[in-house]
Parts: C-alpha cells; sequence; structure tokens
C-alpha cells in the first residue's frame, strides 16, 4: 500500500506471517497456539501479543473469556488467527436484571443529549439517560470505579501491520454508559487488516476507527446484536468527532454484514477516505446506515440493501459522496434519494466491484468468521 501523500512511503502489509510452516522470514519458535483454560485470559493474550509474531487462537476448549478490553501499544507485524471456531467473550453481561431495573426507571424514553447530573462516584455525566443508566448500575452492583465500563476486547493504539483473522468477538451488550468498544483503532494505528471476524453486542460500539489511525481494510466482517443489547446499537464509528485532525482514517470496508439489531453507524464517518465496496445491509430496525460527516469522502458502490431497510443513508457535511449507480436497495430510502456530492471520490488501488445482486448470496455465505482449514 503507498500513502496517498507521500510516494516515497510504503509498507509490506504481511501481518506476522501465516500458518504453515516453514516460511522464509518467520520461524516456528515466534508461533503461539492459546487454548482457553475456562478463567480470564486477558494476561496470557497480552503477553503472546507481544513476544510472538503469529497468535493462534484455538477454540476447540471452549471460549476465551477476558476480564476488560486489552491494550495493544505500539506493536507491529503480528497475526492474529482464529481456529476451531475461537471466540473471544467478555467476562461481563448485561443481566435481565439490569434491564428489567432500566426499563421500569423509564431510561428508554429519557434525553441521549442534554441532562444528567453527578453520579454517586462523583463523576459528572452529561446526558440524561446515561446518567441515569449508570447510577442504576452503581445501585445494583455496588461497583462504584465502574470497572465494567471496560467491557471490551481489543484496544489497538499506535500500531502497524497486524492481521485479525476468524475471530469471533463478543462483547457485554450494548448500552448507554460512555464504555468499551469490541475492538478499537487509535493512536494512529495503520495498515491493519480485519478479515472474516464476527463482532457481537459491543457495549459501546462494535469496531471504531479513530484518533488519526489509517490505510486500515475490514473485509468480509459481520457485525450484529442479540437481545443481550439494551440501548446504543451504534456499531461503527470512523472520526472521534468533527475535531478529528484530517489527513488521515482513509479506510475500506468491503463484503462486510450489517446484520441482526444494528441501529446506526455503519459506519458514520468523519475525517478521511471511505471505500464502501460490495457490503450488506440486512438490519431492518436501522435508524440510518452509512453515515458520512464533516470533512469526510467516501465512495459507495456495489452494495445491497435488503427488504425493510428503508433509512440507509444521509450525509451531513461531507467533502464528497459518490454514489454509484451500482448500488442496490429493494425499499426507497426515507431519509430521501441518495445523491452524489461534491468531487468524484477516487481510490488510490485496483479493484473490481462484483455485481450488487450477488452480495447477499456470496456475503451470507462467506462473511464472519467462517473460515475452516487454515
Amino acid at each position: 500500500v503507498s500513502s496517498r501523500t507521500d510516494a516515497s512511503s510504503t509498507y509490506n502489509v504481511t501481518g506476522g506471517g501465516c500458518y504453515t510452516y516453514p516460511i522464509a522470514g518467520v520461524s516456528s519458535d515466534k508461533v503461539i497456539t492459546l487454548t482457553s483454560t475456562g478463567k480470564d485470559m486477558k494476561a496470557a493474550i497480552i503477553d503472546a501479543v507481544k513476544n510472538y509474531n503469529v497468535i493462534i487462537f484455538d477454540g476447540s476448549k471452549g471460549d476465551f473469556i477476558v476480564s476488560s478490553k486489552m491494550e495493544l501499544n505500539g506493536i507491529k507485524d503480528r497475526t492474529l488467527l482464529g481456529i476451531n471456531q475461537a471466540r473471544l467473550c467478555t467476562k461481563w453481561y448485561i443481566k435481565k436484571e439490569i434491564i428489567d431495573t432500566l426499563n421500569a426507571a423509564g431510561v428508554p424514553s429519557m434525553r441521549t443529549s442534554g441532562g444528567g447530573g453527578v453520579l454517586s462516584n462523583g463523576a459528572t455525566v452529561r446526558e440524561e439517560a446515561e446518567y441515569n443508566t449508570r447510577q442504576i448500575i452503581i445501585n445494583m452492583t455496588g461497583d462504584q470505579k465502574e470497572t465494567y465500563r471496560r467491557a471490551g476486547i481489543f484496544l489497538v493504539k499506535g500500531c502497524q501491520n497486524i492481521i485479525f483473522r476468524n475471530l469471533t468477538l463478543v462483547g457485554p451488550g450494548s448500552i448507554d454508559v460512555g464504555g468499551s468498544d469490541l475492538m478499537s483503532f487509535v493512536g494512529g494505528t495503520k495498515n491493519c487488516w480485519v478479515d472474516h471476524c464476527s463482532f457481537m453486542d459491543g457495549m459501546d460500539g462494535n469496531f471504531d476507527i479513530t484518533g488519526s489511525s489509517d490505510f486500515n481494510t475490514v473485509s468480509w466482517c459481520t457485525f450484529s446484536y442479540t437481545d443481550r443489547s439494551y440501548m446504543h446499537q451504534n456499531t461503527n464509528l470512523v472520526g472521534f468527532s468533527d475535531r478529528e485532525r484530517t489527513g488521515y482514517l482513509n479506510t475500506t470496508f468491503a463484503f462486510c454484514w450489517w446484520g441482526a439489531g444494528c441501529r446506526q453507524r455503519m459506519p458514520m464517518a468523519r475525517v478521511g477516505k471511505i471505500h464502501m465496496l460490495n457490503n450488506y445491509f440486512s438490519s431492518t430496525s436501522a435508524t440510518n446506515c452509512i453515515n458520512p460527516r464533516k470533512n469526510s469522502e467516501v465512495l459507495i458502490e456495489g452494495n445491497y440493501f435488503e427488504k425493510g431497510v428503508k433509512r440507509y443513508y444521509s450525509q451531513n457535511g461531507a467533502n464528497s459522496v459518490t454514489w454509484a449507480n451500482s448500488n442496490f436497495a429493494e425499499e426507497k430510502n426515507q431519509m430521501g434519494a441518495p445523491v452524489s456530492v461534491g468531487e468524484a471520490v477516487t481510490i488510490p488501488y485496483e479493484y473490481t466491484v462484483a455485481p450488487s445482486v450477488d452480495v447477499p448470496t456470496v456475503v451470507r455465505q462467506h462473511a464472519g468468521a467462517t473460515l475452516f482449514g487454515i
């Protein structure tokens, strides 16, 4: 991948190696296979990523449980690969009694902007729904430090050239507490490839890419929510706010599937050149799917919006959006007919757009942690 801004800057995007050895340049002592112990695996996983090039998660002995999000700082040239249906799951999750208490308090009808107050632990919260949600959970659990808000899987900070492949990441359920994502790229993380992964029930989001991260690709991944999720089913964010620095966040989403329970941010994008290629949208609960916003350039082509998906595109302040004729939607967009704005968005790599009519079949069959025999 060549830099858009510096022609002399290129990157060998290969990850840490491959599963079949021997291979030139990567010795077998740089490969580790992990299996579940049935206990908290956080420390063991972080240690493996620090000390090995290829980390294989073997799901044959059960799920990998992690007590809180794992911070990968400054790591380069790694491959994290799942086999035997490997799942990484948060230890904490939203239980029915929490949902029942939140419903009894009327949280779903509360404001998600404005209101709020000071929690019993001294934290100030500026949104009514979040304030009441967090205080109710403090009252029920006695957790004044709100450690549950760190229930995520990977926080990838300032890393480069990492492959995440064939992994299922399962969160605690979405809830409006300003908590952790299942996976976050921050701090200038770049040249990473997330392929054939399944993201489910992230607390704050399923997978956010922010903080000047750049040249990252998300392919053949699925995003969804189950009944465990309560509010804030906002799955993917590119750019944390309108204050995000420009010149970064170049991102590709190809052959991904936004499925059951997804409501917003598929993705919502601020800054960056975003390529939405041959993705599939089937969530009938969606209130907004693709949402380009300030300082973004977005090329949308070959995507398929399933019957019942009626609110699938709006833009607000994007520099430019190219909505190609190759997109197909079974319903009219209730947010207005999609139109291109600004100059035509071009992408600095070669690719072929698959016919949108083929997208539902191939994505349903192959997206997510579906790889076997690797």
